[in-house]
């Protein structure tokens, strides 16, 4: 089970983190976490590439160590990425030092501002040192494209009822996420546009 929005405590718990940029202007921000692989990442891109969409891609560094050529493409077509760890790490289950150093393990290879912590779960101490860095984004929809439980048709649900003017949406380029991600994400794009949404990036 997942919640599509966080508790709303949280923001309040993790103020060093950014969940929501409410800037009414009716941007949204669509991102992609866990590859790239090549298996879904492709299929994304050319989605995105067809739909004139740009999202930032939060990838995880072993990935793009073994796929170098498609996180070259994520930079080659505009798209913004951002550090998921070198190796998808989740804060709570991690000393402190070693989380620390496996994302700036994954930095030499990302190179990027932004960060997500996967699952969301980082400790306050991470937080802390994280955010002298990276500006931490974390998300306002989830969509629970990688839940096998959930149907395509709930996917879209989740990605086009709960978002609203200055949602951060999560979807996933994992193997557990494709038939989801391909199924909601072009008629999630449509609805939301059609609704007066403009994709925007960080």
């Amino acid at each position: 089970m997942h919640f599509v929005r966080p508790f709303f405590i949280l923001p309040y718990l993790y103020p060093d983190a950014i969940w929501r940029i409410n800037n009414r202007k009716n941007n949204i921000y669509l991102t992609f976490d866990d590859g790239p692989i090549p298996e879904i990442t492709p299929w994304i891109l050319d989605c995105l590439k067809e739909k004139n969409i740009k999202a930032c891609f939060f990838c995880v560094a072993d990935n793009v160590r073994k796929h170098p050529e498609l996180f070259q493409r994520i930079l080659d077509e505009g798209h913004q990425v951002g550090n998921h760890t070198y190796n998808h790490l989740k804060g709570w289950d991690c000393a402190d030092d070693q989380y620390l150093e496996n994302i700036e393990l994954a930095d030499k290879l990302i190179a990027s501002p932004l960060f997500r912590p996967p699952y969301g779960r980082i400790k306050k101490s991470q937080l802390r040192e994280v955010s002298k860095k990276y500006q931490v984004i974390m998300w306002d929809v989830l969509t629970g494209d990688y839940d096998r439980r959930i149907s395509p048709e709930q996917c879209l649900k989740n990605a086009v009822q709960y978002t609203r003017d200055g949602s951060i949406i999560v979807f996933h380029d994992n193997i557990k996420a494709i038939e989801n991600v391909k199924y909601a994400l072009p008629k999630a794009i449509d609805n939301l546009s059609a609704r007066g949404f403009r994709f925007s990036t960080f």
